[in-house]
């Protein structure tokens, strides 16, 4: 602890998912962190007119609850908040400073085909070139094309952009600045200058001064304005800017000590409603290899990136679960992970990231019609269901591990599973045998952990990652999964290389 006092602080960090959200109150006495849920509400979509919304006033509400059940749990003063997001999502304001419209949610239709369009004005091995970035329909470079394309009366009107936890922030503290890790999903951020990229926007006739500062985590930037925080009967908490990426903030509280210099290193798995699988390195990877991968560079806390790809998560057990209870069987997620574990191994396997499972439907009837189209035999019950998620996003894993090893030029010996994900024993497991890799699951609380650490760190009381990384170790449990000899995985990931991927089978790399 770098400031040396005797003392515990209290912090709250408000993590929301593109489910739900939360408010968790840390306690930290410099050595160890201790983590209370005080709060929880549901992030609904809404559909009107014919698009997708997010409620982010209701979100904002739901924070301000949030906040007073945290001051009310702590028992005295706040030493600070901050705010971690989903990736992607942003909110225009007016002239103003007033919300110029309900932000879209990055599963609207509207976004359909236009990739395409974007790649008309800036080829896409050029604008990897430029941010290093993922090319995905849902980033947000793609939304704002299509609104200026629409001639969105809310764009045209707008007069600051912020992504979604500097959005939530500025409604907090009246300050407008966007933070480097959530910034860098849009695809509009120069990964060498970390700060918006002026090709992006003067190519796609965006006005620069539609965006504003962006900072780095770490880094107090106001506080809880003084008619908020007397409606809330709270003091003027300061307001930090953490990793507002919830994967960079994951990523944070891996609990992986310093490298020894192996020439070996440590993969991580986020994993939740999406999985991000990648790697942290210390400046981005844009290279041939990368592009052809679909890889990204996101942007890290303490002068990291995550080179990583984005591959569909637990969303796909998620929905699907809806299905089923919308015909009455509303079974736990325990439940569907203790039927899939009964169900018979190896038998179908989906690719995670199809187009057809982006947007939500009947999934189930989706999978059985990809297994269908592939040759495969379709899964029937919901365990066989599930367990087709399961082993295929396993296996998906390890497809993406062995293009990270490929571009980065280096040999993945573990891999870290955080988030929720990592309390599905199953599905850590099958990471373990599929890869060959060892797996280390926990913390489960990665993000929350992640956001309230680097906080620590605005307030000077951490010196940096490799410190607060220690904090982590020290606090948080985790749990080896070992990889089982045999299993015919080998033959399983051939199946799904071919008939899954369209790919010929490659030599695994390394030997590990």
């Amino acid at each position: 602890m770098s400031g040396g006092k005797d003392r515990t602080l209290c912090l709250v960090a408000f993590d929301l998912g593109a489910e739900n959200g939360r408010a968790v109150l840390g306690r930290f006495d410099g050595r160890r962190l201790e983590l209370e849920e005080v709060y929880r509400f549901a992030n609904e979509p809404v559909a009107a007119s014919g698009r997708l919304y997010w409620d982010v006033l209701r979100l904002f509400l739901e924070i301000e609850r949030g906040l007073v059940a945290a001051r009310r749990a702590a028992g005295g003063p706040l030493q600070s908040l901050a705010i971690d997001t989903w990736g992607v999502s942003f909110a225009l304001f007016d002239q103003k400073g007033e919300l110029a419209g309900h932000p879209y949610h990055y599963r609207d239709r509207y976004v359909e085909g236009i990739m395409e369009k974007a790649f008309a004005v800036v080829p896409a091995r050029t604008l990897f070139e430029w941010t290093g970035i993922q090319l995905m329909p849902i980033n947000t470079l793609y939304l704002l094309l299509s609104m200026k394309l629409e001639q969105s009366a809310q764009l045209a009107s707008a007069r600051h952009l912020l992504m979604m936890p500097a959005a939530l922030s500025y409604l907090l503290s009246g300050e407008m600045v966007d933070e480097f890790t959530i910034a860098s999903t849009s695809q509009m951020v120069d990964p060498h200058t970390r700060t918006w990229s002026g090709k992006v926007l003067d190519a796609f006739g965006f006005p620069r001064d539609l965006f504003g500062s962006v900072l780095q985590p770490g880094t107090l930037v106001g506080r809880l304005t003084p008619e908020i925080a007397q409606e809330l009967g709270v003091e003027p908490v300061p307001v930090a800017l953490t990793a507002g990426h919830d994967t960079a903030s994951a990523v944070v509280a891996v609990p992986a000590a310093p490298s020894e210099g192996t020439g070996r290193t440590w993969a991580f798995i986020s994993s939740g409603t999406w999985s991000l699988v990648g790697l942290e390195l210390s400046r981005p990877v844009i290279s041939d290899a990368a592009f052809q991968g679909n890889l990204s560079n996101e942007g890290g806390a303490f002068g990291t990136f995550r080179f990583l790809k984005n591959v569909m998560g637990l969303w796909l057990l998620q929905e699907c679960r809806r299905r089923w209870a919308r015909e009455g069987a509303d079974v736990s997620y325990d439940q569907l992970v203790r039927e899939a574990a009964a169900a018979p191994p190896r038998r179908c396997f989906i690719d995670p990231d199809d187009p057809g499972f982006l947007r939500p439907g009947d999934l189930v009837s989706g999978i059985r019609e990809f297994c269908a189209r592939t040759g495969q035999p379709a899964p029937e019950s919901r365990g066989e269901v599930a367990r087709t998620i399961l082993e295929s996003l396993a296996l998906k894993y390890r497809w993406v591990v062995e293009q990270l090893e490929r571009a980065a030029g280096v040999a993945i010996d573990r891999i870290h599973v955080v988030g929720g994900g990592s309390r599905n024993e199953l599905l850590c497991q099958l990471t373990a045998d599929v890869t060959g890799r060892p797996v280390v699951a926990g913390p489960a609380e990665a993000t929350a952990a992640g956001n309230l650490l680097v906080q620590a760190v605005a307030l000077r009381e951490l010196s940096g990652l490799e410190e607060l990384r220690s904090v982590v170790r020290t606090s948080f449990r985790t749990r080896l999964y070992e990889p089982a000899a045999g299993g015919g995985w080998e033959d399983a990931y051939r199946r799904f290389l071919s008939a899954v991927m369209g790919e010929p089978v490659r030599e695994k790399p390394g030997s590990l």
